[in-house]
């Protein structure tokens, strides 16, 4: 498919700095994540960008569907170890990082403008999170999917609870979130836990390809479609709202201090059980 790179109004995105906006084709909004040199990891400024962008998405007349997809190696990292030691050390970044995690999640659910995601390499954190709300998540064979927060010393919190039961069931659901067990695009259609698996190469032209039928279609009735069938991921509201405070409480605790240094130094966690709850 041919594209046809228009620059979306700069008055509507210039103040975003780690997102990248064009549009590949008429009413379609390209966001691309855009550190490729940290393979797409989002500092604290990123993960403010991510939870709000949408609901700059939905205002924004022109656009009638979005291709979300990350810049580089990987389509993202996910959060950025001086954003997670921050959190540790302070209430108020931890405050500030839930309402963001809160807002991201649910400002995709309430974004009216259909979402496809276009997952390469690694997809971790708060990348994962968008990739797998999107409406259509079109994922690379070899893609990379991991839940890691359990590995880092916190509850899984935001996103797995209200999203990965519906997907893939809770058998693999409690598999794969409470081990941090991979799972490859390949693997990831099998579950359900991603709509499409594409050969890799064959990855950014299938999304967009999907985007633009959706930015073709029936502008309301793919909407309201949307709209419905969101309401199953809105009823679980209060799991998700409670497994994002559970995480948020984590950082406060021992156990994500462990988890940190093991990723610092390489090396395996250790922790500790005698106090555990």
């Amino acid at each position: 498919m041919s594209e046809q790179r228009n620059a979306p109004d700069p008055a509507v995105y210039a103040n975003y700095t780690s997102l990248a906006f064009d549009r590949p084709a008429p009413r379609v909004l390209r966001i691309t994540l855009n550190r490729p040199d940290k393979l797409n990891s989002l500092d604290a400024r990123g993960h403010d960008e991510i939870a709000r962008v949408w609901r700059d998405v939905d205002a924004d007349a022109s656009v009638s569907a979005v291709l979300l997809r990350g810049a580089g190696r990987a389509f993202s990292a996910g959060g950025d170890f001086g954003m997670v030691e921050e959190m540790i050390e302070s209430f108020d970044a931890r405050s500030r990082v839930w309402r963001e995690a809160k807002d991201l999640v649910y400002n995709i659910v309430n974004c009216s403008k259909p979402i496809v995601s276009a997952i390469h390499g690694s997809a971790v954190g708060a990348g994962l999170v968008a990739a797998l709300l999107a409406d259509v998540s079109v994922a690379a064979r070899t893609a990379r999917l991991v839940d890691g927060h359990t590995r880092l010393g916190v509850a899984a919190g935001d996103h797995a609870a209200i999203v990965w039961p519906l997907l893939c069931g809770m058998a693999k659901a409690k598999y794969h979130l409470m081990l941090c067990e991979p799972v490859t695009g390949e693997k990831a259609e099998q579950m359900g836990l991603v709509s499409l698996a594409v050969d890799d190469a064959e990855l950014q032209e299938t999304a967009l390809a999907i985007a633009v039928r959706l930015a073709n279609g029936a502008p309301s009735a793919i909407r309201w479609t949307k709209y419905a069938l969101n309401n199953w991921l809105r009823q679980a509201g209060p799991i998700f709202d409670a497994s994002l405070a559970l995480e948020m409480f984590g950082f406060g605790g021992p156990e994500v201090r462990e988890g940190v240094a093991s990723f610092r130094e390489k090396r395996p966690p250790v922790f500790h059980h005698d106090a555990a709850l």
